[in-house]
């Protein structure tokens, strides 16, 4: 895993053989931040990034400037990664959370500016994730919902759809509250 961009670009993490995320590709990445640097102020944000996985998409946002991110991750082993990757660079804006997202949620009364999700392609409940977001309270009045999803799903006829953005056969789509 490396990241891509910001004050932390080039550092590379390995997570080891035995990890079972699959990591949003640093084209994909490079290519959805780009974007983003266009719309928001990064320090100003707050982020949530649910099946977090490696990290990486917190850790891109860590080294764009945010200071405000929640990292929602279910398996441990991936748990202890992101935790031992943000004390390895002093993050002190990275909370990582050991849970399971869907419950995180139902059950979370705080409000993002951006709620990232990039649950396994392969989960059965992958459909019902971006309407979960959309009715729930969590995303702040003028804030984004960036759903990472592969080419077998099409959200442009769900509400505040706004665009998807396809960079090889990683798929962002995009919501605007």
């Amino acid at each position: 895993m490396r990241i891509v961009g910001g004050k932390y670009r080039g550092r590379q993490f390995h997570p080891g053989k035995a990890f079972k995320a699959r990591p949003t590709t640093d084209m994909a990445k490079e290519s959805i931040f780009n974007i983003l640097q266009n719309k928001i102020d990064f320090d100003t944000i707050k982020v949530l990034d649910l099946f977090a996985g490696t990290g990486s998409i917190s850790f891109e946002f860590a080294s764009r400037g945010c200071t405000d991110i929640t990292a929602v991750e279910l398996n441990y082993n991936h748990f202890k990664f992101i935790k031992d990757t943000v004390e390895k660079l002093g993050e002190k804006g990275v909370k990582v959370i050991k849970g399971n997202a869907f419950q995180f949620v139902q059950k979370d009364v705080q409000q993002y500016d951006i709620v990232f999700a990039d649950p396994p392609y392969d989960h059965p409940r992958f459909s019902e994730i971006p309407e979960m977001i959309l009715k729930s309270n969590l995303i702040k009045e003028s804030g984004l919902f960036i759903l990472e999803h592969s080419k077998n799903y099409d959200f442009s006829m769900l509400p505040n759809y706004s665009e998807t953005r396809k960079y090889g056969s990683v798929h962002f789509a995009i919501f605007n509250k």
